[in-house]
């Protein structure tokens, strides 16, 4: 089982959670680019399970090892192609999974699409664990953008009531940029970290669990990139976040606030000194009619409570056709949202590449 995305950059993902490797293939990515892969190791540790209580006690080397895609540490061209080891893993508390399904898991979906005996072990291919393999694609075009003076940060904006200092649509800088690099745990407000902490620790108590909201930005896209209708950039983007496990909403700018406004307050007017163009504020999230405008792009993305949780939950024998309850056991993240703020930045630089690569394909 595999999943393709992307149009000029084209990146395919396979394996399962409790398989033996995940794997991916990355088409079309330009040759000649050198690769930092301590850089990239580094950034694939990010997503990886912290020490703390605050995540799974799942552990993981996540050390990729490529078959294709560079001769040293540089691209020649063909097709990237590495596999992760899954290491750690325990089965045991998924022996009758295709017959109860999780309730807000993807489990009853999958079996009834792919049959009864489909691999949900850990969950699967539908499975957070792809995104191990989906940082390294992205971990790769991180370095490519910032090559191109791009790039892309983000952090956790809310999690369970509790909320960050905001970016400021029109402001947003480097500054953050470089607090979130320097940061264990990615908020910009230390406080406020530690409340959201204290927040994962509670659910983790309770046997339950809760999500959250990531906020990102990306600075450096020139303007005019990407088109209208079904190839626009919040399309692009909206896409490759979705495709994160967990990912239920995705908004730029302002987003869905902006329903609630006047035009007159919403808009981002336009003024001139003679000689170049600029845009007062940036309500609009960096896109303008699907194309960048210049402006920092902003988006969010929504992210579910772990569907898998120590409480008893309501669910069905799908072959017996009886109510029946189910109490997950296993190692669980009682908030995916922390491990899944370099995901997202992941998600993204894989969509803008591909939308570069649109402009001026290789």
């Amino acid at each position: 089982m595999s999943t393709p995305f992307g149009k000029h950059l084209k990146l395919t993902l396979d394996g399962t959670s409790h398989g033996d490797v995940l794997s991916m293939r990355l088409s079309g990515f330009p040759a000649g680019f050198t690769v930092d892969f301590d850089a990239l190791y580094a950034f694939l540790q990010r997503r990886a399970p912290g020490s703390g209580d605050v995540s799974t006690s799942r552990k993981e080397k996540d050390v990729p090892i490529f078959s294709s895609g560079f001769t040293g540490n540089i691209t020649n061209g063909e097709d990237i192609v590495a596999v992760i080891q899954n290491e750690n893993a325990d089965s045991s508390a998924y022996q009758n999974i295709n017959d109860t399904p999780r309730p807000s898991h993807a489990d009853y979906a999958a079996v009834m699409k792919y049959g009864k005996n489909v691999d949900l072990r850990g969950g699967g291919h539908f499975s957070g664990r792809l995104t191990a393999i989906y940082c390294l694609a992205g971990g790769i075009c991180l370095q490519y953008l910032a090559s191109r003076g791009i790039s892309v940060f983000s952090h956790i904006a809310a999690i369970h009531g509790v909320f960050d200092t905001p970016f400021s649509l029109d402001s947003v800088s480097t500054r953050e940029r470089d607090i979130l690099k320097n940061a264990a745990f990615p908020t910009l407000s230390a406080e406020a970290g530690e409340k959201m902490k204290a927040e994962i620790r509670h659910a983790k108590e309770e046997e339950d669990s809760v999500g959250g909201i990531i906020e990102g930005a990306v600075l450096g896209m020139p303007v005019g990139v990407g088109e209208h209708l079904f190839f626009g950039v919040e399309a692009v983007l909206s896409s490759a976040l979705f495709a994160i496990p967990g990912v239920k909403g995705v908004e730029f700018g302002n987003g869905f606030s902006a329903a609630s406004l006047f035009g007159s307050e919403n808009n981002d007017p336009f003024v001139t000194d003679g000689s170049r163009i600029a845009i007062l504020g940036n309500r609009a999230g960096g896109i303008l009619g699907g194309m960048t405008s210049g402006a920092p792009i902003i988006f969010r993305a929504a992210v579910k409570p772990t569907p898998s949780i120590g409480k008893e939950q309501q669910t069905v024998s799908l072959f017996g056709m009886q109510n029946v309850t189910l109490k997950m056991q296993g190692r669980h993240d009682p908030s995916i949202v922390p491990r899944a703020v370099p995901v997202t930045e992941a998600a993204v630089a894989v969509a803008l590449v591909d939308l570069l690569l649109e402009e001026n394909p290789q």
